[in-house]
This record gives C-alpha cells, structure tokens and sequence, in this order.
C-alpha cells in the first residue's frame, strides 16, 4: 500500500513535483541486481535507493523493526529523503560532495544454492531469498557468524532510541544509553561514528555493521541548529533481536521460549552466577505434536551438550541459535520439582517459504 501511495502520487502534488526530479525505477525481482552495490537487510519488505548514473548511492530509504514492517515508513519522511536526495546531487554535480569507492560486484548467480532455487526451477529471485540463501552458503564454507549475519537490523529501542517517524531522524523520545549519553528528545541525528546519515535506512544500515563485539558508538545530533558528539556505551546483546519473522533456514527451531534466570535464583538453585540457567515459559504445540522435546513452562534449563556459560547467549534458547545448526540434536539438563533430569531436543531446518 506505502509502495503505491508512493508511485501513484499526484504530479502537482509536493511529493509528486519532488519524484518528477528523479528517474524512478521498480526492481520486481532480483536476478540480474548487483546485490554487492545494492546492499541492504534482504527481509525489509520496502526499500529505496537514491543514487546517480555514476552509482553513487546517496541514501537509503526504508527500515523495519520485528513488529512490523512498515513501522519506519511514512510519506512524510519520503519527501524529505526526496528533498534530500536532490540536495546532494547538487552537491555532488558542483564537486562539493567526494566519491565513494564502487563495491565489488555481486550477483546472484553466484550462489548455487539460489540457482537451484530459482534460476533452475524458473521462480523468481526475491530479495529474501538471497538473504536465505547467503547465509546458508556461509554455513557450508564456515564464514558465518550467526550474530552479525542472522541477527540483522538491530532495534534501537535497546539503546533508548525512539523516533518521530514523519520527522525522518528526529528523536522523539530517549531513554537507557541514549539518555545516559546526553541524548534529548528533539535532536536530529547526522552521523554515526562519523559517516553522515539522512534518513532512518542509512542509520540503520551503517548500525547494523557494527560488529557484535562493539561497546561504544558516536552519534552526532544537531541541536539548536549546532552538532553535538554523543558516545553511546551499548548494553550487553544490544544486537539481540527478535528475528521469527525472518523464518531462516539457518535458525535452528526449538518451538520453545525461555528467560534469564535472575542473579538471586540462580544463586538459590547453587547454579553458576554467569550461567545461561533459564525458565522455560512458554511451550510451542508444534513441539508436542512433533515429540521434539518434553520441556514444561516452569523447567529451569540448566546446561545444554554439557554447556553452561557463553559469552554471547543470556538463555539456553540463544545459545541452541547461536551455537547448534538448525536440525541438531541436542541433549539438555533440566531442573524439574528439584530433580535435574536429562532430556533430548530435536531442532528442525524450516523449509524457506516460497
């Protein structure tokens, strides 16, 4: 719906004289797309470039949060990211904005298993299909890092952050690190560790570059119309996000959901203060119908193959994600009415949709 109140606007109208500006194409599938140039998050359902004939890609326009898909896109914003746009190209026709160096070129030829997936059987390559499908290809040749590559797009309300979305990067609201930092409702961030950000795609973009390891950020904000450097210290999993909606193929499936156990119980229960002990609290029916596992709501997971601590995963759950392939098995030790009990879980490999 947001891409057809974007292409049928009315010329006349301010968003309509702002798109006559630009030559506007739609890439309905993917598979002659330099997917090194035109990098982004592959599940975002919406997602614009705005870019010259050299392929200088000027900025990104779009962005989502696993609530839904839509949650950063307003037509408000898009005309300011259009007024942006040409602003630049001002610039950069006058000299005045510096050339960034061409990515190397990527296509999606280049992955079998997206071939066989689609070129071979004569479907379309879809976005998401190649953010299924490069991950899995990392798998196989050992490059993947589950963190960076599957934990995609990281949400900003981890750190405070809450945008005045019409507003383009306007904060409305800052809490946690952002507020610790000096952050206040009403700035208007610029930059990120120093690379200039216009719009919420290219924050979120170059944010989720950042490797999982990262403690500190800079922001830059203007404020009262002069730049103010934050140094944002980012909490522990500032990268953990929900990432169900993505259904990967990489995900190992557990069809249970859990929560760290606080300092106190673990200390009640004599397990390890850095432990990823956790509550089982809530059971998937998919696990009882397919006998994957007999976890209850209330069972404390204690260990899973033996481990106990991880310096990533908070929760036995994570650390099934993080650690294991999708379709291991693995065996769990689980504290029931006092008992530690052993008990084997079956992980499962979705099938990609479509």
């Amino acid at each position: 719906m947001f891409d057809a109140q974007v292409v049928l606007s009315p010329k006349d109208s301010p968003r309509g004289k702002l798109m006559s500006q630009y030559v506007c194409v739609r890439v309905p599938r993917m598979d002659n797309v330099d997917i090194g140039l035109f990098e982004y998050d592959r599940y975002n359902t919406l997602y614009f470039f705005i870019l010259n004939a050299d392929e200088q890609i000027y900025l990104r326009y779009g962005g989502r949060d696993a609530n839904s898909q839509d949650t950063f896109l307003s037509l408000p914003s898009i005309e300011l990211a259009l007024a942006k746009g040409l602003e630049l190209h001002t610039l950069y026709q006058d000299g005045k904005l510096a050339r960034k160096p061409r990515p190397k070129p990527v296509f999606p030829r280049q992955f079998p298993h997206l071939v066989k997936r689609t070129f071979d059987a004569g479907a379309c390559v879809e976005c998401h299909l190649i953010g299924d499908f490069v991950n899995v290809h990392r798998e196989e040749d050992g490059t993947l890092d589950k963190a960076q590559h599957l934990y995609q797009s990281p949400d900003f309300k981890i750190i405070g952050l809450h945008f005045d979305v019409p507003k383009g990067l306007v904060v409305k609201d800052a809490q946690g690190a952002v507020k610790t930092a000096g952050m206040q409702p009403g700035d208007l961030i610029t930059a990120i560790n120093g690379e200039p950000v216009y719009t919420f795609g290219d924050l979120q973009f170059l944010y989720d570059k950042l490797p999982r390891t990262t403690e500190n950020m800079k922001l830059t904000v203007e404020r009262a119309g002069k730049p103010v450097d934050l140094d944002v210290r980012l909490p522990h999993l500032w990268w953990k996000t929900d990432i169900r909606f993505r259904q990967a193929s990489i995900d190992p499936r557990t069809y249970f959901d859990s929560r760290a156990l606080p300092a106190e119980k673990k200390q009640e229960l004599g397990l390890k203060a850095n432990g990823f002990a956790s509550e089982v609290t809530h059971v998937d029916a998919f696990a009882q119908m397919m006998k994957s596992h007999e976890l209850k709501v209330g069972d404390v997971i204690v260990s899973v193959d033996g481990a106990d601590i991880d310096p990533q995963a908070d929760t036995a759950e994570f650390y099934i994600k993080l650690r294991k392939k999708a379709g291991d098995s693995v065996t769990l030790e689980v504290l029931r009415d006092g008992q530690r009990i052993k008990m084997p879980l079956q992980t499962y490999r979705m099938s990609f949709r479509k």
